[in-house]
C-alpha cells in the first residue's frame, strides 16, 4: 500500500508520522517528569537509542566509524546533549504547546550561525524571513507585557544549541554519512548525559523504566520518519505537515495536562514556523541550483 504512493505522499506521510511521534515523546516526558530528572530521562533517552541503533552497526561493520572529523562529531554531540538537557527541563516546566512553538526557532538560529561561523550568503528574502521568525519569538514571549519563565528561556537556549548542531550537521554531511553521523551521535550523548545525570539519580522502578523505553521509541521514530520524509519529496512539500507539532501538542497539553495555549502562542508559532519552512525552501532550491550549476561544467 506504502509504495503505491506517489512521493510526494510518501514524504507527507512520514513528516505526518514524525509529528505526531514527536510531540507523544514530548508529553511523556513531562508526564515522567513528576517521577524522574528530567537530566536522567535523557540519559536513557540516549542509552537505550543505541539498542534500536545496533542491529545497524552489526550489519555494516565498522566502517561507518572511520572519520578524519571526530573532533567535529563530538563537538556537534555535546552540543545536541545541551540542547536535549535544556529541551527535556523545560517540558517540566512550561505548557507543551509553549515549547513546541518555540522550539521552531532551531533553523533560524542554525542559518544565522552558518552567515557568522561559516560564512553562508544570505539574500534579503531569508533575511527578512529571520526577522519574521524572531518577531514571532516576541509574540509568544512578549517580553515587558508578562513574566518569561525559564521554561522558555531553556527552550530557546536549547533551539540555539540544536541550530548550532544543524549548522555543523552541513559541514559534516559534505563527507560524513548519515549513518556515521547518527552513530557518532548515539556514542558520544549516551555517556555525556549520564554525567549530570549521576548528581540527581534515582533508580527507575520497572514501571518508569517502561515509559523511557517508551520515550527512546518515540524519538528513534521521530528521526527515522523525519529522515525518510525528506529523502521521498521535496522541503517545500513535506514541511508544512511540521506545523501539526503544535497542534497536537496544543491537544495532548490540554487532554493531558489541563494547558490552553493562548492566541499568542498561536500566532507566533505560525510566524516562527512559516520563516523556518520559507528559510528551509530556499536552501534547498539553492542547493539545487548549485547542483545543477556543476552538472553544466
Amino acid at each position: 500500500m506504502y509504495s503505491r504512493l506517489s512521493p510526494s505522499l510518501r514524504g507527507m506521510l512520514m513528516m505526518f508520522v514524525a509529528s505526531v511521534s514527536a510531540v507523544f515523546m514530548h508529553a511523556t516526558v513531562r508526564h515522567l517528569s513528576a517521577e524522574l530528572p528530567p537530566f536522567e530521562m535523557a540519559f536513557f533517552r540516549n542509552f537505550l537509542a543505541l539498542a534500536f541503533l545496533l542491529p545497524m552497526l552489526l550489519r555494516e561493520g565498522l566502517q561507518p566509524l572511520r572519520t578524519k572529523k571526530w573532533r567535529l562529531h563530538v563537538l556537534r554531540s555535546a552540543l545536541t546533549t545541551v540542547s536535549m538537557l535544556s529541551f527535556f527541563t523545560a517540558l517540566s516546566l512550561s505548557p507543551l504547546a509553549q515549547i513546541t512553538a518555540l522550539s521552531f526557532t532551531a533553523p533560524l538560529f542554525a542559518t544565522l550561525l552558518a552567515i557568522i561561523f561559516l560564512g553562508e550568503v544570505v539574500r534579503v528574502r531569508r533575511w527578512i524571513a529571520i526577522i519574521i521568525g524572531f518577531i514571532g519569538t516576541l509574540v509568544i514571549l512578549r517580553p515587558g507585557l508578562v513574566e518569561i519563565d525559564l521554561g522558555a528561556f531553556l527552550t530557546l537556549f536549547a533551539a540555539g544549541c540544536w541550530g548550532a548542531a544543524i549548522a555543523m550537521t552541513r559541514v559534516l554531511g559534505r563527507t560524513e554519512s548519515s549513518l556515521t553521523i547518527t552513530l557518532y551521535m548515539a556514542f558520544v550523548m549516551a555517556p555525556l548525559s549520564l554525567i549530570p545525570a549521576t548528581f540527581v539519580w534515582t533508580w527507575p522502578s520497572w514501571h518508569q523504566l517502561a515509559w523511557l523505553l517508551l520515550i527512546a521509541g518515540f524519538g528513534t521514530l521521530t528521526q527515522l520518519c523525519f529522515s525518510q520524509s525528506l529523502r521521498e519529496a521535496k522541503t517545500s512539500v513535506v514541511m508544512p505537515i511540521d506545523f501539526f507539532k503544535l497542534i497536537w501538542a496544543s491537544l495532548l497539553g490540554y487532554v493531558l495536562f489541563a494547558e490552553r495555549p493562548d492566541l499568542f502562542t498561536w500566532i507566533g508559532g505560525g510566524l516562527i514556523f512559516a520563516s523556518a519552512t520559507y528559510i528551509a525552501y530556499r536552501e534547498s532550491k539553492l542547493k539545487k541550483a548549485v547542483i545543477a550549476y556543476s552538472n553544466d561544467e
